[in-house]
């Protein structure tokens, strides 16, 4: 008995001391939580609890050259109402007076707030949905009623802010303006300008903290931010809208005219660079136009006649041949090896000079010129190209620039027929915006100039950053073949392919081009169209490039009769500068892209956003978006159009000061 009583002890003392182990143990780990990891587990606690989120900056404006919007950010809010903070009393007394508000600012009887607000009261509804996409003037109104005007903690009023980027003009000018994405693992999507001089325009995040008061959903604390967001600088572009305006729809009628596939046209400044206007428009399955891609920077193709211009600088500037240089076309039907050069005239033109040749643009005579002068040194003739920098990108500032090929000798795909096929724009690879860079050094004398989009970054009416002309290649060519180049562009005009160009006020000097967009015997022939130049000829001040792919054939697939007229009605246009509206909406219809004009959108605002425009007469939508992105507070009485405005246009006006609106 003594022995089991014993065994029994001995397993109550293993007890005890496991027992007092533990506790030991639930001691230390105590201990340990909260005075070694307290602070750890205290803020992970207060994580599920709060939580600080950050507030997007608003972009900043891209306008273009003359002050006219390209792109805004536009601020958008999202009412809510937490039931749960107002009290019996201040619910009691205020609730008809909201219901009033909120009826004559929605449109719904007071009798429908009435009842949705009690019943998120009897519910404990802390995040009732008032509504969303309201404006800033509509907000500000809204935030003043009965009861929300208590702010959020004694009047339940949940506002949550973004912002929504909108482009006045539409699609004309889209993948131009382009956009800038991140994801959700911070990594950027850039298009265009915005992608481009994100850095500029994006501004800085602010913070906010919120209380999570149900499953996803969290409330702000407070009325006020704990960082406030940094709007970004505004950017100023080179674009012109008027000249971007007649750019698209010039070539937007060329391309339903001819069916074509898709097209490109770039208006350029001569001395400086600037971009005025550049239009990309692809065709749908159902036929329709739009923005699909930035063809003019990022689709290399083979350019066919247009590089006879520069098959010719070379020549001439290696003193190879002069202008008088005569060469036999033969019967148009040259044979190289396996393959045989054709000029579009059957019979040929006979014995001509280098510069008939280039007038006439004939195949067969650019191919004999080429190949007779170089065929024993063929990397003299690819090494004055590649002085001429045909080989190298632009460096655009606009991300997805296509590469140029020039073949050089040795390499895999050098044949014995390449060099004769690159005399006329065959084997080699340019953009349509590399093309224009380098015609456009031929206006100039030979000097060639950066293709530029932007003028300045502004931070109100303070120059942060300022882009001026840059020269890639001080002189492509001597002057005095710029010279000889410039007679003979003149002369495809006056005399050669591109006679139907010709005007009665001023001279157009340029080149045309045809050339096969495919090839294989089982496939069927495709073109691809163009004329690039400058005007006017004897002082050039723009020039511009226009590429057309896939015109069908039927109606016409020869570069001066599908894109040289687009070359046309936009020289006529901008050098007699007839006006046209500022600004251009386009809307996307089941026919084909229509465009509505709005001639009064800020027709009268030529300054920057700190200068008050005259909004007289303008739909009062168009007028809150421009008014508050100029940071101005917005009362407006009555609907309809902008009948008075108080305060007078150009005079300058400051952040947040309020400007009252009488409308018609």
């Amino acid at each position: 008995m003594a022995i089991k009583d014993k065994n029994i002890l001995n397993r109550l003392y293993l007890v005890a001391g496991c027992m007092s182990v533990f506790a030991i143990l639930v001691l230390v780990k105590l201990v340990n939580t909260q005075f070694v990891e307290g602070d750890m587990y205290r803020a992970k606690g207060e994580e599920r609890v709060f939580k600080t989120f950050d507030i997007p900056a608003n972009r900043g404006n891209l306008y273009d050259s003359k002050g006219n919007l390209l792109a805004t950010s536009v601020p958008k809010y999202d009412i809510r109402f937490d039931a749960v903070t107002v009290n019996d009393k201040d619910f009691r007394d205020h609730i008809k007076g909201l219901c009033e508000s909120l009826s004559k600012e929605f449109g719904k009887p007071a009798s429908h707030y009435n009842k949705v607000l009690r019943a998120a009261k009897a519910n404990k509804n802390r995040y009732f949905l008032i509504r969303r996409n309201m404006g800033y003037s509509q907000y500000m109104r809204v935030k003043n009623f009965p009861l929300f005007s208590f702010g959020a903690n004694r009047g339940g009023l949940i506002v949550e802010q973004r912002t929504v980027r909108e482009h006045p003009i539409g699609k004309i000018a889209e993948r131009t303006v382009g956009y800038e994405r991140q994801d959700d693992q911070g990594y950027y999507t850039r298009v265009g300008l915005e992608g481009a001089y994100g850095p500029f325009l994006r501004g800085k995040e602010g913070k906010r903290k919120k209380q999570k008061i149900a499953k996803n959903q969290w409330k702000p604390i407070g009325d006020v931010n704990e960082v406030e967001p940094q709007d970004g600088y505004d950017v100023i572009s080179t674009i012109d809208v008027n000249v971007q305006d007649i750019t698209h729809h010039a070539l937007l009628a060329q391309l339903e005219e001819f069916d074509a596939e898709h097209g490109t046209v770039v208006v350029m400044e001569t001395k400086t660079g600037e971009i005025k206007a550049i239009s990309n428009l692809g065709r749908t399955k159902s036929g329709k136009y739009y923005e699909k891609l930035n063809y003019a920077v990022g689709e290399s193709h083979e350019p066919g006649s247009t590089f006879k211009l520069m098959a010719m600088v070379a020549a001439l500037e290696d003193n190879v041949i002069d202008s008088s240089y005569v060469v036999d076309t033969e019967n148009g039907r040259v044979k190289f090896y396996d393959r045989v050069v054709k000029d579009s005239k059957w019979g040929g033109y006979g014995e001509i000079s280098a510069a008939k040749a280039f007038e006439l643009s004939s195949n067969t005579a650019f191919a004999k010129i080429i190949d007779e002068n170089y065929k024993e040194d063929p990397k003299k003739f690819v090494n004055r190209l590649m002085n001429m920098g045909l080989h190298k990108t632009l460096g655009l500032s606009i991300k997805g620039e296509g590469k140029p090929k020039i073949p050089y000798p040795g390499d895999k795909d050098w044949y014995g027929t390449t060099l004769p096929w690159m005399a006329h724009g065959y084997g080699v690879a340019l953009t349509p915006l590399q093309t224009l860079s380098f015609y456009n050094a031929i206006a100039n004398d030979g000097e060639m100039v950066k293709p530029r989009f932007i003028k300045e970054v502004k931070a109100w009416d303070r120059t942060k950053e300022k882009f001026d002309k840059e020269v890639i290649n001080s002189a492509v060519c001597s002057k005095e073949t710029a010279k000889i180049a410039q007679e003979m562009m003149k002369n495809v005009v006056v005399r050669g392919t591109a006679t139907n160009l010709q005007t009665d006020n001023f001279q157009i000097a340029g080149k045309t081009g045809t050339c096969w967009g495919n090839y294989g015997k089982d496939r069927e022939r495709e073109y691809i169209s163009s004329f690039a130049g400058y005007f006017p000829a004897e002082d050039p001040r723009y020039s511009c490039i226009v590429v057309i792919h896939k015109p069908d054939k039927k109606k016409g697939y020869y570069g001066n009769i599908v894109a040289a007229p687009v070359f046309k009605e936009i020289a006529l246009k901008v050098y007699n500068d007839i006006p046209v509206v500022d600004e251009v909406t386009s809307i996307i219809t089941t026919s084909k892209l229509v465009s509505q004009s709005y001639e009064a959108y800020y027709k009268k605002s030529r300054k920057y956003k700190t200068i008050m425009p005259d909004v007289v007469g303008m739909p009062v939508m168009d007028v809150i978006s421009l008014l508050e992105n100029m940071g101005l507070k917005v009362d407006v009485r009555g609907s309809g159009n902008v009948k008075t405005q108080s305060i007078e246009p150009g005079v300058k006006v400051k952040a947040n000061q309020t400007i009252r609106l009488e409308l018609s």
